[in-house]
């Protein structure tokens, strides 16, 4: 069922916007909007709700977060205009572009648009400290929840052990419950992606005994070449009472929107995301990556024309295939 109302946005709209708006038309704003995000538990859902919340206070929409799958069926409803907005990873966004998503497989998620970068997600695993798994070969015929079906975690950790020649019997639910699996002995590991810390991992870190790991140093270079991924290490500290670091790869998220977002209206999201970085940080330290120089981690889907324009004011010059004009433009 279609979430985007092409009606006309409420008439208080342009008043919070105020010197903001910079006095640009608002009557083709729908009067709601919906974001993709992932399961409760993750970093994206609680990113996106917080997202929302600050989107519905200054610029007057009546904004919302929705739980999905995750970056795969996020790309798809986006691309279907199911949502105006979503979350994404780079990989799966990727794959949508060039019609290899699992979820769609064959149709060119060709009206997708970039709106800002996120952050980068970071794979990890969360073990009980009593089951003696440490490392990913331990996973071998283990329990493995990988997070919901078409998430980023869901997508790639499956292809990871494959990579690495490691047989774990997969299961796929939600990020908080696959935590309260875990707790209950239904499986044996947990491997997911998220930004940090995930939120999940740090529940299970306050009421377990747990351990946490990515690859090793020789499991991360063949993950990096064979791949979307980028190597990455978590920081000691990261969880309380973690104190050692963890080699792993991670991938980057962006904002996303359907090519028929009106350009005003991605213009005025992506300045208030990129504009307000203390308040992205109240809701989830990974938003100390959601910087306007971080771009560049866009290598192929276009950015939104409202996009594009606040970057050309700010300087940033985005090539033309990265533009937002595909093919007819």
């Amino acid at each position: 069922m279609k979430t985007i109302l092409k009606g006309i946005a409420v008439g208080a709209c342009a008043l919070s916007l105020g010197a903001a708006a910079q006095a640009q038309d608002t009557a083709d704003w729908p009067n709601d909007l919906t974001i993709g995000t992932a399961s409760q538990g993750g970093t994206y859902f609680v990113y996106g709700s917080g997202l929302a919340a600050f989107i519905g206070e200054t610029l007057g929409i009546n904004a919302s977060a929705e739980v999905t799958g995750g970056p795969v069926q996020n790309a798809t409803l986006v691309e279907t205009e199911d949502l105006l907005m979503g979350q994404v990873t780079m990989g799966p966004a990727y794959e949508a572009w060039t019609g290899q998503s699992e979820l769609a497989p064959d149709l060119e998620h060709k009206n997708l648009r970039a709106l800002y970068p996120m952050y980068q997600t970071q794979f990890q695993v969360i073990t009980l400290a009593d089951s003696g798994i440490t490392s990913v070969a331990d996973l071998e015929g283990k329990r493995v929840s990988v997070g919901p079906a078409g998430g980023t975690p869901g997508t790639y950790w499956p292809r990871f052990l494959e990579t690495l020649g490691v047989n774990a019997n997969i299961s796929y639910a939600g990020a908080a419950d696959a935590a309260t699996q875990l707790k209950d002995g239904l499986i044996d590991a947990f491997a997911f992606a998220a930004g940090l810390p995930i939120p999940a991992f740090t529940q299970l870190s306050v009421e377990n005994d747990v351990v946490m790991f990515g690859f090793t140093p020789e499991e991360q270079a063949s993950i990096v070449e064979n791949h979307p991924v980028a190597a990455y290490t978590i920081e000691a500290g990261v969880y309380d009472g973690h104190d050692y670091e963890q080699p792993t790869v991670s991938m980057w998220n962006f904002g996303i929107t359907n090519a028929s977002m009106p350009d005003s209206m991605a213009y005025e999201i992506t300045k208030l995301v990129l504009e307000n970085n203390d308040r992205m940080l109240q809701i989830h330290s990974a938003a100390d990556e959601t910087l306007i120089e971080n771009w560049g981690s866009n290598t192929f889907l276009p950015f939104h024309p409202g996009a594009v324009q606040y970057y050309a004011e700010n300087g940033i010059e985005i090539p033309e295939e990265l533009s937002g004009c595909v093919e007819a433009c």
